[in-house]
């Protein structure tokens, strides 16, 4: 590169001198000489460049080309990639969105179901519970009406006794405790006679 240099400079000054000798300035009017000797120097110039310098310029240029092309390459295979992915995502989320739809709908109906089978089942328990109570009713209001009638038979014999100052045989006390019995009105006791 110096050579060059003192080449390129050897060469300005010989083109100074012949300016000098034809008495112009050798910016404004040059001579044929130095544009021989610009061409030489130019010509010599470009072939040190392309054998030194455009070579390594060149190198770096195809791998700087080498190290966008890679970069673009990575950008479209990650734009892929991503795409790929967003696509599996929206699709897992339709699909999540789905079940979630199916389960929901699955949990009204299960809700439903459950809320018809529990109507239905209170029902029947409230209807059992009041049979039950109507039964357990009936069987008081029996057990009732039958002490009622031992009692007031009990009284019955009790008070003919003491009446009579006398002990009845069984038959007399049977046939006093009938009378006594088809005397009382027990179907209004057990609510038969506010019925009818």
């Amino acid at each position: 590169m110096l050579e060059l240099g003192h080449i390129s400079t050897a060469a300005l000054s010989l083109a100074a001198e012949s300016g000098k000798e034809e008495g112009g300035s050798f910016l404004v009017s040059p001579g044929i000489g130095l544009m021989i000797w610009t061409l030489i120097l130019f010509g010599f110039t470009m072939w040190v460049l392309s054998k030194l310098a455009f070579p390594k310029i060149q190198e770096a240029l195809d791998r700087r080309a080498k190290t966008i092309a890679e970069s673009i390459e990575a950008a479209e295979r990650q734009r892929k990639e991503s795409d790929e992915l967003l696509s599996e995502y929206r699709a897992r989320l339709a699909e999540a969105r789905e079940q979630a739809d199916d389960i929901m709908a699955r949990a009204r109906k299960a809700a439903e179901t459950a809320e018809a089978e529990a109507t239905v089942s209170g029902r029947e328990k409230r209807e059992e519970l009041v049979e039950a109570a109507k039964r357990d009713i009936e069987a008081e209001t029996r057990r009732s009406l039958d002490q009622i009638r031992q009692e007031v038979a009990d009284l019955t014999v009790l008070a003919t006794e003491k009446v009579t100052r006398k002990s009845l045989n069984p038959d007399d006390q049977k046939r006093l405790v009938e009378e006594a019995l088809a005397e009382v009105d027990f179907s209004a006791l057990s609510g038969k006679g506010s019925q009818n």
